[in-house]
């Protein structure tokens, strides 16, 4: 009989152990994803300088109003310093 519950414990720590890694390796697998679609995410958005440079060129087409072309630069201008900034420029 002792020899019975031996071998159900060895296999239920078998088990046991099988799972926690399968778990690990899950949530390795889980984190290892977001993190490439959050890089992805963040490479993907178009550069202030380059978002500015298309305003600018609807400004010139006469597609932009002075006044919304002036609210845009506002609106870019704190994430344009920190471009400037994260290239090592002074702005």
């Amino acid at each position: 009989m002792d020899e019975a519950w031996g071998r159900l414990l060895d296999v239920g720590i078998i088990e046991l152990v099988a799972s926690v890694a399968m778990l690990a390796i899950f949530v390795a697998v889980a984190i290892f994803s977001i993190k490439n679609i959050r890089s992805e995410t963040v490479q993907q958005e178009p550069k202030a300088s380059k978002l500015l440079s298309k305003f600018r060129e609807q400004h010139t087409k006469g597609e932009l109003s002075e006044e919304e072309f002036r609210g845009i630069k506002t609106t870019l201008a704190v994430q344009l310093k920190e471009e400037l900034k994260d290239n090592g420029e002074t702005g």
